[in-house]
């Protein structure tokens, strides 16, 4: 189990669903994307979803050796473990997916709500196309964590309460670091230019990954419609699952429903596992 985390976020968002995935039959690896928490930035200076996608390709299948995974993602990591799916299909036995960025087909999702409400996404422009800019009034190590917390407060991204000031805390603190920082907002420059990407990314439908779904509902920043275009966006798709009083961060604030219904999911591999 590859568990693949997205802006403004660490491997820290795992942190509560790790032991219990583990404890269900899982070898859970949950890194950190390059620029992010205890990664370095990328040596290229790139740092897009194709990079991601490669990077992770890398350590778990190159270096760890690991021959056959099930990937979960939200955020940023969705874009990215559905990237790796299209890559390299026979590595990947299904997927785990949450309030992620989805392919958009303009024709098959008329009438749906597929953006979100415009002022939400203010931030998404000002990191996509003035990042230096933003840095600039981000000159501090408080200045930065601050910025990040209002994505867990009142940003209305998770569900109201869903994290308690120490939580915040806990999440924001590598967000400290300047030039990572800034890294991760080359993610949001590679969606508005073509030279802050190593590549274009496949982004697109999937008819062979069996992918299950979640969303978290109470998320003001994922288009109103999401179950509905995801249900679009992969041939074989379980659910979509939608979770009441969560928000964007589904392993931190639904961690039990998650366990749950991933270790349902991946019941017959878990099986097989223990037989052998």
């Amino acid at each position: 189990m590859v568990c693949v985390h997205g802006w403004p976020e660490t491997k820290r968002l795992y942190a509560r669903v790790v032991e219990p995935l583990s404890a269900a039959g899982f070898d859970v690896i949950v890194p950190d994307l390059r620029g992010f928490g205890d990664s370095d930035v990328g040596p290229d200076g790139f740092s897009d979803i194709v990079s991601h996608a490669r990077d992770l390709y890398a350590l778990v299948h190159d270096h760890l050796g690991v021959e056959r995974v099930v990937l979960m993602g939200g955020d940023l990591g969705g874009p990215t473990i559905q990237e790796i799916a299209l890559r390299w299909p026979e590595w990947v036995d299904r997927m785990v997916l949450f309030n992620s960025p989805l392919p958009f087909d303009k024709a098959q999702m008329a009438g749906l709500r597929t953006r979100a409400p415009k002022e939400t996404l203010d931030y998404y422009v000002r990191q996509g196309t003035d990042a230096d800019g933003l840095m600039r009034e981000l000159d501090t190590v408080e200045k930065r964590r601050d910025y990040v917390a209002q994505f867990y407060t009142h940003r209305n991204w998770a569900h109201p309460g869903a994290f308690d000031p120490g939580e915040v805390t806990y999440h924001c603190e590598p967000f400290g670091d300047a030039e990572k920082m800034r890294a991760s907002f080359a993610n949001y420059e590679s969606v508005f230019s073509e030279a802050r990407r190593v590549e274009r990314p496949k982004m697109s439908r999937n008819a062979h990954t069996l992918t299950l779904v979640y969303f978290g509902t109470s998320d003001a920043v994922m288009p109103p419609d999401f179950d509905m275009m995801a249900r679009m966006v992969f041939d074989r798709c379980v659910g979509p699952y939608r979770l009441e009083n969560c928000g964007h961060f589904v392993p931190w604030e639904a961690p039990e429903a998650l366990v749950a219904g991933t270790t349902d999911f991946c019941r017959d591999l878990l099986e097989s596992t223990r037989s052998t």
